[in-house]
């Protein structure tokens, strides 16, 4: 069952990343194609009125982080949790099996899953919680910066089908970071509900909390994972900085639909730098997983692909609106595109 949910999500993955593709084939045979696929995609500033008809208003990104910084924290939560109570424990033997006989009544919830515990799973289990708490950073902020730094144009727009590949993203992306151990989290997750519902809390002892035991999955991180960390932060920082500044354009011009040229950070090289911060902020996820896990390749993947379709618009927008634009400025690669 866990293999499906892996293999599920990576063929949505495939699914998702293969018309993006096609579109961006540079070929006059596939123009229409590409127009429908744009159709979907464009929004925003590059979005023409006329098709507005099949569209939500372009402020409703916030639902896309809403979700996700809950979805998130949930699956972390979860994850950690199993982590933790799984865990076997080296010292105090006795506190622990205090924990056990508590949480679960001398059910066989931990017997089952003591063949889980070597330390290359363990390993996994911890990366999964990193890449998790990164990413409940990552949507902590896009929710801040939906609610206190973009100034969305009173007729900026997107595609219906655009507003819903957003919920799908967002609902995608943090279970494929945990994807690996979802279903043994889950079954862990639904005995404990069980159980509390049969026992009561009553017998649901309190325990003091290890808090040794509880950072375990952090300090026993590999030099990868602190990579993809910085590289991570990395463009997380920058990404706010070009929010920043694409929100300082539209200071007192919530009423109007005027726009202006940015300037500043990465707008010095690219027109998109926050698409590619976005894309930065994945490869720290493909990084800090070890480079190995197919799943999180194909999300980066997806973000590449969708990203790059959306910054050749933007630049040929930014092009045609402003005839004093940087003509030095690639579209979202700095010297390559």
């Amino acid at each position: 069952m866990e293999l499906g949910l892996v293999t599920l999500l990576r063929a949505a993955w495939v699914a998702a990343i293969l018309p993006v593709v096609i579109a961006l084939i540079p070929s006059s045979k596939i123009s229409f194609f590409k127009q429908f696929v744009l159709g979907f995609a464009k929004r925003g500033k590059i979005m023409q009125s006329s098709s507005n008809k099949l569209s939500v208003p372009q402020k409703l990104f916030i639902h896309f982080y809403i979700l996700a910084s809950v979805w998130t924290i949930l699956l972390l939560v979860a994850t950690w949790l199993y982590d933790y109570c799984t865990m076997p424990k080296i010292t105090e033997p006795l506190l622990f099996s205090s924990i056990a006989s508590h949480l679960t009544g001398g059910s066989r919830i931990f017997s089952s899953h003591s063949s889980h515990t070597s330390k290359e799973h363990r390993s996994r289990i911890a990366v999964s919680i990193f890449l998790l708490l990164l990413m409940e950073a990552q949507v902590l902020r896009r929710l801040f910066e939906s609610i206190y730094v973009f100034k969305y144009s009173p007729s900026a727009r997107m595609h219906i089908l655009g507003y819903l590949t957003g919920l799908f993203f967002y609902t995608a992306v943090p279970i494929s970071l945990c994807c690996n151990h979802a279903t043994e989290v889950y079954k862990f997750g639904l005995s404990l509900i069980q159980e509390f519902i049969v026992k009561g809390k009553d017998r649901m002892l309190a325990t003091e909390v290890d808090w040794w035991r509880f950072l375990n999955p952090l300090i026993q991180l590999r030099w990868y994972s602190w990579i993809g960390a910085a590289i991570f932060f990395w463009g997380w920082i920058h990404q706010h900085r070009c929010h920043a500044i694409l929100g300082s354009l539209r200071e007192n011009r919530e009423d109007n639909d005027e726009y202006a040229v940015p300037y500043g950070d990465w707008f010095q090289y690219v027109s998109s730098p926050h698409y590619l911060a976005e894309i930065v902020v994945y490869a720290g996820f493909v990084v800090a997983s070890g480079c190995s896990d197919l799943t999180i390749w194909l999300l980066w993947g997806f973000t590449v692909a969708n990203l790059v379709l959306a910054a050749a618009e933007t630049h040929r927008w930014y092009l045609h609106k402003f005839d004093n634009y940087p003509r030095n400025r690639f579209a979202i690669f700095p010297y390559v595109y």
